[in-house]
């Protein structure tokens, strides 16, 4: 079990919340479900190399709140907040776009916060961005694995690490799995606190997959657990 259902998704309403919160009736269920898969979509690409951590989402009557939670504030609100502006307006444009093939008049008020990262390398989709960066500028990937190791477990609050990489290694022509993994890794705990990512390296030679698991310790009162 510990093993093959994502973290994340097995400890929501015990220690973990969804990322996109929202109440709406059946008939707009569709509409709002594939309009927040658009918006991420959209920051996903846009933000690529803003090491972005999460999106959540939050709808709230007419209002809809997207809040960004990321390591480099600076590139995604720009000089004087150029960039913020422009994100909103295209978010804007797709969210119209996609009322309008759904004939749905209604536009919510859309909000965009940023708010940063405090500690980057407790974060398992930030650790595995910095990692498909290496491996796409050729490093060598166990040299990249120890590098970020080192880096991670100099943060006080992890407890336990795990980086696995899988495909082409290095330009191979043959597949593997490698992984490294220092401290504790309790899996099967669910008050136990683990960040999980799944991250792609683009190479020229192939995709490269990363998993990236960080434990923090056991949470036993869910206001205690940080962002």
């Amino acid at each position: 079990m510990g093993q093959k259902i994502n973290p994340k998704s097995l400890r929501i309403g015990i220690i973990k919340d969804w990322d996109s919160k929202w109440f709406t009736n059946k008939k707009l269920t569709p509409v709002m479900l594939e309009e927040d898969f658009k918006i991420r979509e959209y920051l996903d690409k846009r933000l690529k190399t803003a090491n972005v951590e999460t999106i959540g989402i939050e709808r709230l009557g007419t209002n809809l709140n997207v809040n960004i939670f990321t390591a480099r504030p600076g590139m995604i609100i720009g000089r004087g907040g150029e960039e913020v502006v422009k994100i909103k307006a295209d978010l804007e444009k797709i969210i119209k776009k996609h009322r309008k093939e759904y004939k749905v008049e209604a536009i919510p008020a859309l909000h965009l916060n940023i708010e940063e990262v405090k500690s980057p390398m407790a974060s398992a989709t930030i650790v595995g961005q910095m990692v498909a960066e290496s491996i796409e500028k050729r490093m060598p990937y166990r040299r990249t694995m120890k590098k970020m190791i080192e880096q991670v477990t100099q943060n006080k609050d992890v407890k336990g690490l795990k980086i696995k990489l899988s495909g082409r290694l290095d330009g191979a022509e043959i597949s593997r799995s490698e992984w490294l993994d220092w401290g504790k890794m309790p899996l099967q705990t669910l008050r136990a606190d683990i960040d999980y990512a799944k991250v792609r390296a683009r190479c020229t030679y192939g995709t490269i997959g990363i998993k990236v698991w960080i434990y923090k310790g056991e949470v036993f009162n869910k206001k205690s657990l940080q962002k």
